[in-house]
């Protein structure tokens, strides 16, 4: 029998249950919480080890569960009694997505140990101001990022850290390789780690500026993924997964995700890698996005769950043997990073034959979790990013801060013992951002009268022409109808009357023509006039984007201004 949301979220968190909530005090702050929350991540690998299933496809590599998790105990007697790292001290992991990543990160933290996952498209002078401003004292890195770190010469002393070199340190006599370091038989300190201790600075994916470092505690951390599981089990009795509900979790078919964002991102991390250990399923991975490569591994690994940014599902529905592959062991197409357009969403529900559309919105200063929408809600309401169980609140004020009433259009504020703690020495960052113990979003938009959230826009990307508020995402989402469109970006440019105009940017699909007029044609019947842009511009190349998908408009903004 299915349920309403509601009654699905009284039924999962009510008292007795694994997320049952309780109120507890946090820096002297009533939260919500979940009551029965292990004390640190550790449990969630304890956890994990009681099986041995297998857990990590890696391009043709197959490691188990117990392959991992050895390799991580092995890791953490290096960290700890080889190189000195104590609770606290901060390691830095500077790598594209390897099983070594994955295994180190577990072995960082359960040494009380602070990781902090570096962007791996970083160049030099960014990847060396995230490693002092962070104050790390050892940094395991691939042989590409030795090469950006170190400059052209092998043994520069650019940078006064420990490096220690995964899968590769050629070119580097100064540099100690990971595998010369392990020792056969060596296992993981045992280390006590409180609620509060600090677990990860993730550096957020700014667009202007020097990026900030997010922190996390370990019970920050551990409540985003119960509150994802939670939303799971919610969804699951709204509306039950094909064959009907799970009614013997041991002996339910594992599930498999297919891992294609970094895991330096907040989403790769949390819900996606983290998550396969507390849910038992297997993370497959490559080593650089390819949509015919991820379809081949679809149908190979029978890939239940596709977490990717939207422009990946397009990619996957646009691929040229997308036709021939099987996809039917998909259930879910989507992921996070970034809106997904109607269109899109509609795509996803009619190409594949159980996937179904899914969209999560989160933060790296949430750990990810937010309002999620999925099947038949998001076929529904294909406009909102969803709903979230309770142990998230939510609310929209004006400028002042002042909570405005459902439907009202304002700033997003999130409250949620998933947040950050604040952001790595920089305390009035942190004061902006997070006011007695809520977080403002900088996102714009509002709740209906059944909670499902809808973001209008970030508040930096909200174009004021004329005195008129125009959303950009309503706008891409009225362009992605147009069949001839693959990417496209709107944003403001200055205007002296005006104050603002609207412009965007259109990547139009491989083989496809598109003149300027034609698109703001089709769109004057879609929106409104003031909201048609009066400067197109059409590439057929990809729009540039950051490392968790987002698209820089910063960047095409400038690009335009300079011509």
């Amino acid at each position: 029998m299915t349920m309403t949301f509601e009654q699905a979220c009284t039924t999962v968190c009510a008292p007795g249950t694994m997320f049952e909530i309780v109120e507890r005090e946090v820096d002297g702050l009533p939260m919500k919480q979940f009551a029965g929350a292990p004390t640190n991540i550790t449990a969630l690998f304890e956890l994990a080890a009681l099986a041995d299933d297998e857990f990590l496809v890696y391009e043709d590599e197959r490691w188990n569960m117990s392959d991992v998790l050895r390799q991580a105990g092995q890791i953490g007697d290096v960290l700890a009694n080889q190189l000195g790292v104590t609770h606290g001290d901060r390691v830095a992991l500077a790598m594209r997505n390897y099983p070594e990543w994955i295994s180190s990160f577990v072995a960082i933290v359960s040494i009380g140990a602070v990781a902090v996952p570096l962007n791996a498209w970083w160049q030099q002078d960014e990847l060396l101001f995230a490693i002092e401003d962070s104050g790390a004292t050892v940094v395991l890195a691939d042989q590409e990022r030795l090469e950006r770190i170190l400059g052209p010469r092998p043994d520069s002393e650019t940078v006064n850290v420990t490096l220690v070199g995964v899968r590769g340190t050629d070119r580097f006599r100064s540099v100690a390789a990971l595998e010369d370091l392990i020792v056969d038989g060596a296992d993981m300190p045992k280390v006590e780690i409180e609620p509060e201790d600090n677990m990860t600075i993730l550096y957020t994916s700014g667009t202007t500026g020097r990026p900030k470092g997010a922190v996390s505690t370990h019970r920050a951390v551990v409540h985003a993924l119960l509150a994802f599981a939670a939303r799971g089990a919610v969804g699951a009795l709204v509306e039950p997964p094909p064959g009907g509900p799970v009614t013997d979790p041991d002996n339910a078919p594992q599930s498999v995700f297919m891992l294609c964002v970094p895991l330096f991102h907040v989403t790769g991390l949390v819900p996606v890698m983290l998550g396969a250990f507390l849910g038992g399923s297997k993370l497959v991975m490559t080593h650089r996005w390819d949509p015919d490569r991820a379809l081949e591994l679809i149908e190979r690994e029978g890939v239940t769950n596709f977490v990717g940014v939207p422009t990946m599902s397009w990619d996957l529905l646009e691929a040229p043997t997308f036709a021939q592959r099987d996809t039917s062991s998909l259930v879910s197409v989507g992921g996070g990073g970034a809106p997904m357009p109607p269109e899109l969403v509609q795509r996803i529900e009619h190409n594949f034959s159980h996937g179904r559309p899914g969209l999560g919105y989160g933060m790296t200063e949430t750990n990810a979790y937010g309002p999620q929408n999925s099947g038949s809600a998001f076929v529904e309401n294909p406009t909102s990013t969803g709903r979230v169980v309770p142990i998230m609140e939510l609310r929209v004020t004006d400028a002042d801060g002042t909570v405005l009433a459902r439907g009202e259009t304002g700033e997003i504020w999130f409250r949620s013992p998933s947040l950050i703690s604040g952001y790595w020495n920089r305390p009035e960052a942190t004061a902006d951002t997070i006011v007695d113990g809520w977080l403002r979003s900088g996102d714009i938009g509002h709740l209906d009268e059944q909670g499902f959230v809808y973001v209008s826009d970030r508040a930096k990307d909200m174009v004021l022409r004329g005195g008129e508020n125009i959303y950009s995402i309503e706008v891409e989402a009225a362009i992605y109808e147009h069949d001839a469109v693959y990417e496209a970006a709107v944003y403001g440019v200055p205007h002296e009357r005006l104050g603002e105009e609207l412009a965007c940017h259109v990547m139009v699909k491989p083989g496809r023509s598109l003149e300027a007029g034609e698109l703001q044609q089709f769109l004057r019947e879609r929106v409104a006039m003031f909201k048609v842009p009066s400067l197109v511009t059409i590439v057929h190349e990809s729009l540039p984007r950051n490392a968790s998908g987002k698209i820089l408009k910063r960047d095409l903004r400038d690009s335009y201004l300079d011509h």
